[in-house]
């Protein structure tokens, strides 16, 4: 008999494309069915048939409190009495904005949006209109959204589907868009060499989160600084997965590196759809309605995810220091499994961040990522949700520890991901 999810994920293939509404939910990395959830709360989620996982994707990064925290649900449930949306300021807004700047000193000024995806699509429209110039640098594997001139050797889905680059995006955008490999200066100034007055920004992920997880070498982030300011370019951190995660001010309060601009997004909302971007305000001040550079959205700043509550709670009960404690018993578990089974794998975190490479290390940068056994992944993948815990089902990802996560959920992963490397 097929179960109820499979059943839904046969209709779902007929009405929408590929069955899912984002790519790498599809489980085709792994060569499989995704299944669908009923319900989740907490450190677990529960599947339309019944089966209960711990869960280490968390929406892909925003529940850092776990699935439906009571302050994020009564605070939602409280806005919505009010109204879902207006279309006009409330107050809500301005709270937000006010914690955004306090958190991140590198923000004067700030902007609410619905996505990511949009946050980074605006700063690159507001360094090109400050600047007067049109070519940016990304690099090779950091993932900015689905923004044409960003999907250049991206990661993500892009890169867990094969595809980093995409149909549809016009070549003079391409054109316009230097992707470098993460860690390489040498690159970078030579760049700036051969586009003299020409580049408008330089954006990355501080710490890379969609090509699996690696990190900036001693140095690296420190130098792109002072590259940007040499040459009149703006430097953009992309943190909406880092922002408010890895630290209370994100990658930028860890490696003290201040961008010009930063986009924003996942835990703000906790779970609803959110983002922002800010920056110093003489170039946030180049937006509509003050200047020139337009940007706009109906449900940007809206009071349901304004509400979220989730920073404020995070500040409470000092959840940082919680997902360090958390973090930091899963790599002694992940390391001891990883020992035990004696294959090449490389294990990397921060805070409460982490990936499983299959492939020896060192990984710096998308090509050493890329290194990695995609049929072992996925073996291992298909043995730990057999077991019940759930890792994302990509090579490629990042996985996530909430504040809901308990030291007796770590240590039933910790023995799922032994058992699971031991079939392998």
């Amino acid at each position: 008999m097929a179960s109820r999810s499979s059943e839904l994920f046969h209709t779902a293939q007929k009405r929408i494309p590929g069955g899912v509404n984002s790519p790498v939910r599809a489980f085709r990395h792994v060569g499989a069915e995704p299944f669908f959830v009923e319900r989740a709360e907490g450190a677990k989620v529960r599947d339309v048939d019944g089966n209960e996982y711990i869960d280490y994707v968390g929406s892909w990064g925003p529940a850092i409190l776990g699935h439906a925290p009571k302050v994020v649900v009564d605070a939602v449930r409280e806005a919505t009495a009010r109204g879902l949306s207006f279309g006009i300021p409330n107050p809500l807004e301005v709270e937000m904005a006010e914690l955004i700047c306090k958190w991140m000193p590198s923000i004067e000024k700030v902007r609410m949006v619905n996505s990511g995806t949009e946050a980074t699509m605006s700063c690159i429209r507001l360094a090109r209109g400050f600047t007067g110039r049109d070519k940016i640098i990304k690099f090779d594997g950091c993932y900015h959204g689905h923004v044409d001139a960003l999907l250049v050797k991206s990661g993500s889905g892009a890169l867990t589907h094969g595809q980093p680059n995409s149909s549809g995006v016009p070549q003079g955008f391409v054109d316009l868009t230097i992707s470098l490999p993460f860690n390489d200066v040498h690159l970078v100034r030579k760049a700036f060499r051969g586009n003299r007055n020409q580049v408008a920004a330089v954006i990355l992920e501080p710490i890379p989160a969609n090509a699996g997880l690696y990190f900036p070498e001693e140095s690296f982030l420190s130098i792109l600084r002072e590259e940007c300011t040499s040459h009149g370019a703006l430097l953009v951190f992309d943190e909406v997965m880092t922002g408010f995660r890895v630290a209370r001010g994100g990658a930028q309060e860890i490696y003290r590196i201040k961008p010009d601009l930063t986009a924003l997004g996942k835990v703000i909302g906790g779970g609803l759809p959110v983002g922002a971007f800010g920056g110093r305000a003489e170039i946030m001040d180049q937006l509509s309605p003050d200047g020139p550079v337009y940007q706009a959205g109906t449900l940007s700043g809206n009071p349901l995810a304004m509400a979220a509550a989730q920073l404020r709670e995070l500040e409470r009960i000092n959840g940082w220091k919680l997902l360090e404690e958390l973090g930091a018993q899963f790599e002694q578990l992940a390391r001891e499994a990883i020992a035990h089974a004696r294959i090449g794998i490389t294990f990397h975190r921060i805070g409460s961040m982490f990936c499983l490479f299959f492939a020896p290390g060192p990984i710096v940068d998308l090509s050493s990522a890329k290194r990695s056994d995609l049929k072992m992944f996925a073996k291992f993948f298909h043995a730990c949700l057999k077991r019940g815990v759930y890792f994302a089902p990509s090579q490629f990802e990042t996985g996530f520890i909430s504040t809901a996560h308990t030291r007796e959920n770590i240590e039933c992963t910790g023995a799922v991901m032994r058992e699971a490397l031991e079939t392998l």
